[in-house]
């Protein structure tokens, strides 16, 4: 193989298949469809896991676990890992928990668990806080700030129907 052989016959703009369009072109009488059955026919969709009728792989196998997609995902910081990323009379925020890749990934809450020794003056801002991470935080001299969590939607409705009966 030569260096000039990589890009033969690749072409910059390639024109379409022009199907259906007599037996010269190599794509008349069926279209590419084949012969007869399903994906023969116009407007013809098959199932992703459809198996020509027998059981699905997908409901074979047996379902395992639980997932809830509407739960709140909660990060999660020990006041250890606090303490040694952060110097004393710092400000613990969100940004500066991700900028030093404590608090990873998409979350809704952050909490704060009481495991490791706090030996410097915090302030930590964040959701949630273990009853031990705010005796440790205290016992250092710092302060747990607790930020609004998000708002529900069912508390969102209600708080609109009230509006709107207020408004009438």
């Amino acid at each position: 193989m030569n260096l000039n052989d990589v890009h033969r016959g690749i072409r910059k703009n390639k024109q379409r298949r022009r199907i259906g369009r007599g037996i010269g072109s190599g794509h008349g009488k069926t279209a590419g469809r084949g012969h007869k059955g399903q994906g023969s026919r116009a407007g013809a969709s098959v199932h992703p896991t459809f198996q020509g009728g027998a059981m699905p792989l997908v409901r074979r196998i047996p379902k395992r676990g639980f997932n809830n997609r509407w739960a709140l995902r909660v990060a999660v910081v020990n006041l250890g890992q606090i303490d040694k990323s952060f110097e004393a009379g710092e400000e613990v925020t969100l940004d500066a928990l991700a900028a030093r890749n404590l608090a990873k990934g998409n979350f809704d809450l952050l909490k704060v668990l009481g495991d490791g020794e706090l030996t410097k003056k915090l302030n930590i801002s964040a959701h949630r806080y273990s009853k031990s991470a705010v005796a440790k935080i205290e016992k250092a001299g710092g302060k747990a700030v607790v930020l609004p969590a998000r708002t529900p939607v069912e508390t969102k409705k209600r708080q609109l129907r009230l509006d709107r009966r207020a408004g009438q």
